[in-house]
């Protein structure tokens, strides 16, 4: 499923560094989700209440401030400066994470600095969007260039989730945090690095921010597709985020034999993004947005293995095929956002984007636990499922959805070769 992917883009400079940087901020990012579930439910008295108060403080600041992280990553001079620092704080706040997990707490400073965390991925996912079209200026490359940077963080996420639920079983969730805080850090040096490579924008600051503000959101509604998928995957999201944080990790926890056997489920899943993200780089198909929408359904998979207690062989064969079909999903979604809308509003239509699919996380994860407390994870687990399905029907009522168009130049690229092989 690799054959497709144009590892020749690896040659150019800025490329390797950014692809170099992601890698190594998502290599140590893979010890948080468990550590944190994991270390949560490990303190004196922790409670799934607890565990959810956590998860939900590291949520909702991203919902308080990505729309600013979005205006501030279209409008300073260089974006590789403000992800830069971003992730020099995001290392701050897990360094302070791994001393309190190792001190056994209090509860409420943990929820504090999760929280802190969340303001720095706010402000870095919107900028990072920008950051992809200041390296990859042609517009050809990429779709390419967004598979190989999904090759390069699902493999470097592989690895991390095989490293955590060995690291968080044997050595504790403090050592997990602390190796992620070094990779936060690591990563603020490379994209220091290639900001120095890359000359700054010439940005003149002739409107207030709310008005650059209004501006990205009439490009946002706009394109009917972008905003039908941005309320579809506010569900879908979710749900992802409650069985990944909460769900999963208590069902496993009960019948799957605890962390060692939550970080294969991970890993299976990632796995699967691997090899998604390697086929979508040669998709190239007529309905790019339909093909996308319909694979998303794939994220019922796991909360329905789940809750119906299959073996974890099952559940890692169904986390696979989820891998493959989300990553088929963000490949082409980003591809047409890369595509539909103009490099200067990026940022900003990305913080939209970014607030609406993130909009119902802190409920979900509110809310998951409590739920799941009274009535077991397993029946809130199988609810979930209804949930994404009915999300992904009602997405397709969107005529948008069903005809937007892919790339007719890459469509041209693809007519001959389609030909010879018939």
């Amino acid at each position: 499923m690799l054959s497709g992917l144009n590892f020749t883009l690896l040659s150019q400079p800025r490329f390797r560094l950014l692809a170099s940087a992601r890698f190594v901020s998502v290599l140590g990012s893979a010890f948080g989700p468990i550590a944190v579930s994991f270390g949560v439910l490990a303190l004196p008295g922790a409670t799934p209440w607890d565990l959810s108060l956590v998860l939900a403080c590291q949520a909702v600041p991203q919902l308080v401030f990505v729309l600013w992280g979005g205006v501030l990553g279209d409008r300073v001079r260089s974006r590789f400066r403000l992800v830069a620092v971003t992730e020099t704080a995001a290392a701050v706040c897990w360094a302070g994470l791994a001393v309190l997990f190792a001190s056994g707490g209090p509860i409420w400073l943990i929820a504090v600095l999760a929280a802190l965390g969340g303001v720095t991925r706010a402000l870095f996912s919107p900028a990072l969007e920008g950051v992809v079209l200041d390296v990859v200026e042609d517009k050809g490359d990429r779709q390419q260039a967004n598979a190989l940077l999904k090759v390069s963080t699902n493999t470097a996420r592989l690895l991390g989730m095989t490293l955590a639920g060995v690291v968080v079983s044997l050595l504790g969730p403090a050592l997990a945090l602390a190796l992620d805080a070094v990779s936060f850090a690591a990563c603020a040096v490379l994209f220091t690095a290639l900001g120095r490579r890359t000359p700054d924008r010439p940005v003149r600051y002739k409107s207030s921010a709310l008005r650059d503000l209004r501006d990205g959101w009439r490009e946002f509604v706009a394109h009917e597709w972008l905003w039908v998928t941005t309320g579809q995957l506010a569900f879908v999201l979710a749900v992802v985020n409650a069985v990944a944080g909460l769900l999963g990790p208590m069902l496993a926890q009960e019948y799957l034999g605890g962390a060692w056997a939550w970080a294969l489920v991970m890993v299976a899943q990632i796995a699967g993004q691997i090899a998604g993200a390697g086929w979508a780089a040669r998709l190239r198909p007529a309905r790019p947005m339909l093909v996308a929408t319909l694979c998303t359904a794939g994220a019922a998979l796991p909360a329905l293995l789940l809750a119906v207690r299959a073996p974890l062989p099952v559940i890692l064969a169904g986390a696979l095929a989820y891998g493959v079909m989300w990553d088929v999903t963000m490949v082409l979604w980003r591809t047409c956002l890369q595509r539909e809308v103009p490099k200067e509003a990026i940022s900003r239509v990305s913080s939209i984007d970014l607030l609406g699919c993130l909009a119902l996380a802190p409920a979900g994860l509110a809310v998951a636990g409590p739920l799941a407390a009274v009535f077991g994870p397993g029946p809130i687990a199988l609810g979930s499922v209804g949930l994404v399905v009915v999300a992904v029907g009602v997405a397709l009522f969107s005529r948008d959805i069903r005809t937007l168009p892919g790339d007719p130049q890459l469509a041209k690229e693809m007519a001959p070769a389609a030909a010879s092989s018939a």
